[in-house]
């Protein structure tokens, strides 16, 4: 399989998928504890890459994949299937939550979909996490995705 990528979506996956809005706009977003921990126990195995569409929230979301380290970018549902296109399906595993993100799955070596995805992402996913999205699904997916990467390297 060889995979070299791991991209996740963040809102409904590293996040809850919940906004919290004032008068002044969104002001924060919900991450879970545990999904850090995940990323720690891959990174040095494969490139992770965050992304998001949410560019009203970017700056709440940036602040968390910053305290991890990892880099963000900025891609629409509409661009996502080109963007991980150009990395290359063969070497990239992807863990997303949406309509969007459901069509990419079965292009990728390997799809993730948190617990509480959308029904396309969970009907179109290799694995479905235990944990719902900011609550470890992210976790779920490295210990999973560890775990294959290991058994690949020992063969």
């Amino acid at each position: 399989m060889n995979i070299k990528n791991f991209v996740i979506d963040v809102d409904g996956v590293l996040s809850t998928g919940q906004f919290f809005y004032t008068s002044e706009g969104k002001v924060m977003k919900v991450f879970g504890p545990h999904d850090s921990d995940g990323i720690k126990l891959i990174k040095n195995i494969v490139q992770i890459r965050f992304i998001t569409a949410d560019w009203r929230g970017f700056d709440i979301t940036k602040k968390r994949i910053d305290d991890m380290n990892c880099p963000l970018e900025l891609v629409s549902e509409e661009q996502r299937f080109g963007y991980i296109e150009d990395i290359g399906f063969e070497h990239t595993a992807f863990m997303g939550d949406g309509y969007f993100d459901a069509k990419i799955m079965p292009h990728v070596a390997w799809a993730f979909a948190p617990k509480n995805a959308r029904k396309e992402c969970l009907d179109a996913a290799d694995y479905v996490t235990p944990s719902r999205a900011g609550e470890g699904a992210v976790m779920d997916a490295c210990l999973f995705l560890k775990k294959v990467l290991e058994n690949e390297s020992e063969n």
